[in-house]
């Protein structure tokens, strides 16, 4: 308890979302060259299904072993191949639900345990990497929700040329999530991907810049916490005097 009263009760939670092909690993990325840190929900997804963990099983028993990639017989637990499972629930409502059911309470334990850690040590400001942030509610608990955008004809384009893939194609990938649009409405902060990457870092330096406590701020918080350690380090020794 005491070690809670010692932290910074001031953590700013900075979401960060956007539409597929708009550049949102960029924007992470230039996050990072601030030492800001990032909870990456895609990170900790492709953890949380290595060989060997509870959620691979589980994957296993519902999808069975055709998903699994090819490894020499040494190997004795080949990976998942994401991209063939993620080809099997793509456009499938009931497998995407299936495989969403087994996943995603362990990504967001996950996430949330990463949280309660910078929350201990005293982070000032953590970035929640997720591209599904609105979608799934996470944006409600965040300080600041920033969406990466670009326009429409431009996400069309780098998601072909990122993916080899058909128009066709790309554009049922883009339709099958939320209309950037929408998570536009629901942006605090939105970063312009369109332009050159010198634009994006200064948007990015910018609002880095609004959301970092002055030193002020970070010593005022510092004396609170000081003066609330004393007073329960004060009760508990009168307590145990009584």
């Amino acid at each position: 308890v005491l070690f809670l009263f010692l932290c910074p009760t001031n953590m700013k939670l900075i979401g960060l979302t956007g539409g597929i092909a708009c550049g949102k690993s960029t924007v992470s990325n230039m996050f990072r060259e601030h030492n800001l840190p990032i909870i990456d929900a895609d990170v900790v997804a492709r953890e949380v299904v290595e060989p060997g963990t509870p959620t691979y099983y589980k994957i296993i028993d519902r999808f069975g072993k055709d998903f699994l990639e090819e490894q020499p017989p040494s190997s004795s637990l080949p990976p998942i191949d994401r991209k063939k499972l993620g080809a099997r629930v793509f456009g499938n409502e009931s497998e995407r639900k299936a495989l969403t059911a087994i996943t995603s309470p362990v990504i967001r334990n996950e996430m949330l345990r990463q949280i309660v850690m910078h929350f201990l040590r005293g982070t000032q400001v953590v970035i929640l990497d997720v591209p599904l942030l609105i979608e799934s509610g996470l944006d409600k608990f965040c300080s600041k929700v920033v969406v990466v955008s670009v326009p429409e004809d431009v996400q069309l384009d780098r998601l072909m040329n990122r993916d080899k893939s058909e128009k066709e194609y790309a554009m049922n990938q883009i339709k099958s999530q939320l209309p950037l649009e929408i998570k536009k409405k629901k942006a605090d902060v939105i970063i312009d991907n369109s332009g050159s990457l010198e634009n994006t870092k200064q948007q990015i330096d910018d609002f880095v810049h609004q959301i970092l406590p002055g030193t002020l701020s970070v010593l005022f918080s510092y004396r609170n916490i000081l003066i609330s350690s004393l007073l329960l380090l004060f009760a508990v020794t009168i307590r145990s005097r009584l």
